[in-house]
């Protein structure tokens, strides 16, 4: 038997950052290694199988930067709300929210809503201006208007902090959710991911991963629909009946329909809040999947499709939850008979609910499933990282621009090759650590540096490269320095009595530093580059309305 802690296992899983910030504290026990799931193996082997020969066909059909960095621009709106979905909808937002609400109740569901409230401001203020602006990165909508060599290094390398943040902390987390539904070992499920995810990226590019985070996304909704819909029909489709009977049996009882029981300190609350509403609005991976449809109508409708199958998952997930409180607080198949929890801890609770309502073959499927989400979602981001190097550093930092299309297309796949080696070493190098920090600052630091620049360059004129620069670097550097200063690094992993920084959640302090200081370097900027810039603003925002000139579009 191999146990690891369980606040562990959730802060690693993936996106999500409440869940992966206050998971461990407000819930506790251990993980075990279950047995080898032999229909879980099956299933998800022909996923992989499936998703291979997507690859291959879509490798077929990459024949150039666009195909391999936006699938050629046409995936349609519906389509590309499904991917981003898919991208979205994370192993630790179906186990993890369903696990908070089967330990806290309501609770779980004030941050269910919390991950929705990212997409209004990506769908009113950036998705159309980003289509119209970039061709494949944000970068390219930053540097629109401002000198390319300092803009393009900053938000390339708060790209690549990003990416590689998440992505070891998905391969811990890959690590240890199969060797707890699978029965494998850590490395060897780190290996199997990091190669998956170089092949479809690799040989697919976006093509191939915007269907592989397609059909995760189906898979997904169609097995938390099903338990759902298995846990409703045993309580007549009746909610009353479902929070009834699950206050009668939790041991916390009617305290479990009040809010506020996870986070009550409002500084903490709000820094949160800011960064889960605009660090989602800064993810790379997110941003980039704006490329990958032919004009701004269709990213507005990306967005409008992909809120709402987010918004109905997470529904979902608030159903399974309570629906697991119903089903196995005292059913003492699913407990363990020394701590009376829940066997494999609270973490567990969708995947032991699967197996209550729909039996083994069931439960072999949402394994599966969990399994395939973090594929879906390594692969975007590994794709986001490799256009960073690519075409912001590589192409348009070192060459200028001066680089052959099929040059570009190698160094892409090479950087793609040595991303995933470099995830896989430092997946396998942190297993026994607590990656909860790597989460946390990846959100600050795509609120703090990538959102302020991209906001800034598309709605303030006066905006400056200076500014953006300088404030950029600032919000980077305050994100870093709060993060190890603060509860997480500090106390936690160094081992010190007392954190210096004495917040988790840095959001509230970085942001500012970097709005501040972009406002006022821009304003103290009198150079003639900087009044050139602020005259550009004008043909900028014609282009960021209409789309005339952009890629696709055809001038009058």
């Amino acid at each position: 038997m191999i146990k690891q802690r369980y606040g562990l296992l959730l802060c690693a899983l993936m996106l999500p950052l409440p869940l992966l910030l206050f998971a461990a504290d407000a819930m506790s026990g251990d993980v075990t290694r279950q047995p080898v799931n032999i229909t879980a193996i099956t299933l998800f082997l022909i996923f992989v199988v499936a998703t291979l020969g997507i690859t291959y066909w879509a490798a077929r059909r990459t024949q150039d930067t666009r195909d391999f960095y936006a699938a050629g621009g046409n995936i349609t709106g519906f389509q590309n709300g499904l991917a981003i979905a898919g991208d979205y909808m994370s192993a630790a937002s179906f186990l993890g929210i369903s696990g908070l609400v089967f330990a806290s109740g309501f609770d779980g569901l004030i941050y269910s809503i919390g991950f929705l409230v990212g997409w209004p401001i990506i769908l009113f203020l950036l998705a159309e201006r980003l289509r119209n602006l970039g061709k494949y990165t944000f970068a390219d909508a930053v540097s629109y208007r401002l000198q390319a060599l300092p803009i393009r290094s900053l938000a390339a390398s708060g790209t690549l902090i990003v990416v590689l943040l998440y992505l070891t902390a998905q391969l811990v987390g890959a690590g240890k959710l199969i060797q707890i539904l699978f029965g494998l070992e850590y490395y060897l499920a780190v290996v199997i991911v990091g190669v998956l995810m170089m092949l479809y990226v690799t040989f697919g590019g976006m093509l191939a991963t915007t269907w592989v985070q397609i059909i995760k996304a189906v898979l997904l909704l169609l097995g938390a629909s099903f338990m759902a819909f298995a846990v409703m029909s045993h309580l007549h489709f009746s909610f009353e009946s479902l929070f009834m009977t699950a206050v009668d049996v939790h041991k916390s009882g009617l305290d479990i329909m009040s809010p506020g029981g996870l986070i009550s300190d409002p500084v903490s609350a709000i820094s949160l809040g800011l960064a889960l509403m605009f660090g989602t609005a800064g993810l790379p991976h997110i941003l980039m999947r704006f490329f990958t449809v032919p004009d701004a109508q269709a990213a507005r409708k990306s967005v409008v499709y992909a809120t709402g199958f987010i918004g109905y998952f997470f529904i979902l997930t608030f159903i399974i939850g309570f629906g697991a409180i119903v089903f196995l607080v005292n059913n003492p198949a699913f407990l363990d008979p020394n701590t009376g929890g829940i066997l494999g801890g609270n973490n567990m609770a969708a995947i032991h609910l699967s197996k209550a309502v729909g039996g083994e073959i069931f439960l072999g499927f949402i394994s599966a499933v969990a399994f395939a989400t973090i594929l879906a979602v390594v692969s975007g981001l590994t794709l986001a990282g490799a256009s960073a190097i690519s075409h912001d550093l590589y192409a348009n930092v070192l060459r200028k621009g001066k680089v052959r299309e099929g040059e570009e297309l190698r160094m892409s796949k090479i950087a793609t090759v040595g991303l995933g080696i470099a995830a896989i070493f430092l997946g396998i190098e942190f297993e026994q650590q607590n990656v909860a920090y790597m989460v946390g600052l990846a959100f600050a630091i795509a609120a703090s540096v990538n959102f302020p620049v991209l906001f800034l360059s598309m709605f303030w004129q006066r905006l400056t490269t200076r500014g953006a620069f300088i404030g950029g670097s600032i919000g980077l550097i305050t994100a870093v320095t709060c993060m190890i200063l603060g509860p997480t690094i500090w106390v936690d992993i160094l081992g010190n009595k007392e954190s210096i920084f004495p917040y988790k959640h840095p959001a509230l302090f970085s942001m500012s530093a970097a709005f501040i200081s972009i406002f006022v370097v821009s304003k103290l900027d009198n150079s003639a580059s900087g009044r050139a810039e602020a005259r550009a603003f004008a043909d900028q925002y014609v282009r960021s309305q209409t789309g005339l000139g952009s890629e696709g579009r055809i001038q009058p």
